[in-house]
């Protein structure tokens, strides 16, 4: 799968930053996001990798006409999943930086430049976009409400101020893609800041405005459900990464 997309786009010169999205049949909306996507951000060239994660619609197609570079998964194996994929693709192809956004389309291009900032300043290695900071057109008060409240479980958890756990939008270095465990198949934005909260990377939040989806309806399912996985996601990483640094620690301990 990864070593057919590379041999498919190995003429294609390399850009410094990847915009990676994972797309499952979002064919009315992820040709507007890629096309949207500039050329440069902060003075970096971009190439878009779309992952299709078992798309039965054509959003391969739609992608790939509109200009990004796809990698057409058969199996629907979840955006986690996918995302990680894409990270690995990017880091392959020689990228320094990636940003993530959504295939909807409720992250706007425009932001992009913002989430990179701290990045390039050397004051980042991950910069998360929140809509808490900004705003956003979201009107369903439980969705904003879960916001709010996981925000403060992960805070409380890491030691480090979140305002926004679930973004879509942000940017980061990607050697910080490969340092980090990744296993989540789904809501890997808790997984992804928590992992890079406790594993020592310096952690920017930078505001940013969420819109409406451009068309079709969220894949996450009733408030209630989409509650429990995220949360059971939020304390299986935060359990993960304290056992892992508790086994370190003990390990260093033996050796001195």
């Amino acid at each position: 799968m990864a070593g057919e997309f590379l041999r498919r786009y190995e003429d294609k010169p390399p850009a410094d930053l990847a915009v990676v999205m994972a797309a499952y049949n979002e064919q009315e909306s992820v040709g507007h996001v890629v096309k949207d996507t500039p050329r440069e951000v902060a003075g970096l060239s971009t190439e878009v990798i779309v992952v299709v994660d078992g798309s039965t619609d054509d959003t391969a197609l739609v992608a790939e006409e509109a200009g990004a570079l796809v990698c057409n998964v058969a199996e629907n194996r979840g955006q986690g999943a996918s995302l990680r994929l894409g990270y690995h693709l990017a880091r392959e192809r020689g990228a320094r930086y990636i940003i993530t956004t959504d295939a909807d389309g409720q992250w706007l291009a425009d932001d992009m430049e913002r989430v990179m900032a701290p990045v390039l300043a050397g004051e980042a290695d991950f910069v998360n976009g929140s809509r808490r900071l900004g705003s956003t057109a979201n009107q369903d008060f439980a969705r904003n409400a879960g916001v709010v409240v996981f925000a403060a479980l992960i805070s409380a958890l890491t030691g480090k101020r979140v305002t926004d756990p679930a973004s879509g939008l942000r940017a980061m270095t990607a050697e910080l893609t490969a340092a980090v465990v990744l296993d989540q198949p789904q809501y890997q934005s808790a997984e992804l800041l928590i992992s890079a909260a406790m594993g020592g990377f310096r952690i920017v939040e930078v505001p940013i405005y969420m819109q409406k989806r451009h068309s079709g309806k969220s894949k996450k399912g009733g408030n209630l459900a989409y509650g429990w996985r995220f949360g059971k996601v939020v304390v299986r990483t935060w359990l993960r990464e304290l056992l892992a640094s508790g086994a370190e620690r003990s390990t260093k301990t033996s050796r001195s």
